[in-house]
């Protein structure tokens, strides 16, 4: 993060594409003289057409009527097309950044792979923002064990693959999209024997996570099946804190990350069934 800032000076500037603009708006203007003829044409001949066709026409004229509200819905966001640029230099020092809450939803492991929700959450783990001020919140819906037992394999591993991305500045901090990369551009020292030594190990790591988890998630379909239902399990909480500590005394790592598992009991669900 920068270390200092002027409050004067903006975060970034918004430019406005011209030539898209024009391009956008000539094309909606045609297009609603087209359909201004067409609604004219279905109205006007709607009333002098014989009785057994009137139904079909009217659903038709009903059909179009919607898909060109639905269409003038659409034209808000690219009526007046932006670009922005923006100066990450600018930003405050990192005690005067808000805290930020990030929160990653899930339902179960047959509908989102445990392993993909897990490297969003060590993505949102490993953001660039100041450890003490982010908070991540990862909430299970289904309520499956292996969400659990998966958010705490993504604890231990994250031990190793957050520091390793702040010591060497990796931007992309999903390791999946990291490590399938077969060329990295994200570190200086990419092509330092410490650099390699160290990626090789997290890799190492990392692979070790991925088979627990899977071994894991392949065990709980069979403990799991038939004891609880995505709507009726117990509910749970889970908070878990990192702390790291250089030799030097500062605080490199202070994450606080939540798991949440929420349900509604099976005799609520059956009384409102009712």
């Amino acid at each position: 993060m920068a270390c200092s800032s002027s409050t004067s000076l903006p975060l970034h500037i918004c430019h406005g594409n011209k030539l898209t603009m024009i391009i956008n708006r000539s094309h909606a203007v045609l297009h609603s003289i087209a359909i201004s003829f067409l609604i004219y044409y279905r109205a006007f001949f709607l009333f002098h057409q014989p009785t057994p066709i009137i139904i079909p026409w009217l659903l038709l004229f009903t059909s179009e009527l919607l898909l060109s509200f639905i269409w003038f819905l659409g034209r808000a966001y690219i009526w007046r097309p932006v670009y922005r640029t923006v100066f990450p230099e600018r930003l405050p020092n990192d005690d005067k950044l808000p805290a930020i809450d990030v929160f990653i939803c899930t339902t179960g492991p047959d509908k989102e792979p445990t392993i993909g929700v897990m490297n969003t959450l060590l993505s949102a783990m490993a953001l660039d923002y100041p450890p003490d001020k982010l908070h991540v919140y990862l909430s299970d819906d289904g309520g499956y064990a292996i969400t659990l037992h998966a958010m705490r394999e993504s604890w231990s591993f994250a031990r190793w693959w957050l520091p390793f991305c702040r010591r060497f500045g990796i931007k992309t901090r999903c390791p999946e999209a990291y490590f399938s990369r077969t060329e990295n551009h994200d570190s200086d020292s990419k092509n330092s024997d410490n650099f390699m030594v160290e990626r090789e190990k997290i890799k190492e790591q990392y692979v070790l996570f991925k088979e627990r988890v899977r071994r894991a998630g392949e065990e709980s379909k069979f403990k799991d099946k038939g004891v609880y239902t995505a709507s009726d399990h117990p509910s749970c909480i889970e908070i878990r804190k990192l702390v790291r500590i250089d030799s030097c005394g500062c605080n490199l790592l202070h994450l606080n990350v939540m798991l949440t598992q929420w349900g509604l009991p099976k005799w609520f669900i059956d009384h409102l069934k009712l």
